[in-house]
This record gives structure tokens, C-alpha cells and sequence, in this order.
């Protein structure tokens, strides 16, 4: 059973996104939360909340369907990062020209399946 968590519109660029996500592709959760809680980041923290609320969400559908779900054999099958709309801002500069400011955003998909 696969389930699966997203998060649209985070405030980081996707290039930086995809070196955190790239730590724990293919891993188990335990693991994977490890990494994450001490890897120095901005994106890590993001990802830690959206593994755990895939792990709610397979909790969720192993008791809708009746089943049951060992939260430990859970594995991190797919982590891609997607790049989102870019705010576009400009700053004055010199003799009355501007320079554009590239804010980038991402949306993270964390999907976690069974061993």
C-alpha cells in the first residue's frame, strides 16, 4: 500500500530542495527522519513534516480498509521536487535601470510504500 504527501508552493528554490531530497530516497522511514532531524537546511525541516504526515496518511488508510500497517517497514519509494511558480521582484540600480530578482518556489512529493 502506497501513500503519498505533498506540499505545494515552499519558499525554496528546487535546486536546493533536491539535495535534501536526494539523502533519503530509498530509505526507511526511522532512518530517513534521522537524517532529516540533523541535516542543517532549510528544506529539511519541510520534508521531516511531510514524511510523517505520509505515515499518518498510510496509518489512516490501513485503518479505513481494515487492515493493519507496521509503520517500520515503511519505505521512502519516490522524492521528487518540482519547481513552481517564480516570484518575480526587481531592485533599482544604477542611472535608473533594474535588475530582476528570481524568487523560485517548489512542490515536494514524498511517497512512502512497504518493503
Amino acid at each position: 500500500m502506497e501513500s503519498q504527501a505533498k506540499l505545494r508552493l515552499a519558499r525554496v528554490s528546487p535546486r536546493k530542495a533536491r539535495l535534501v531530497a536526494d539523502l533519503i530516497r530509498g530509505r526507511e522511514v526511522g532512518e530517513a527522519l534521522e537524517i532529516l532531524q540533523f541535516t542543517r537546511k532549510k528544506t529539511a525541516p519541510l520534508l521531516k513534516s511531510l514524511v510523517e504526515s505520509a505515515m499518518a496518511n498510510a496509518e489512516y488508510k490501513a485503518n479505513r480498509d481494515g487492515g493493519k500497517i507496521d509503520i517500520d517497514d515503511l519505505v521512502v519509494k519516490q522524492v521528487y521536487v518540482d519547481e513552481g511558480p517564480t516570484l518575480r521582484r526587481f531592485r533599482p540600480r544604477a542611472r535608473g535601470s533594474a535588475n530582476k530578482i528570481l524568487k523560485r518556489t517548489s512542490h515536494i512529493t514524498v511517497v512512502l510504500g512497504e518493503a
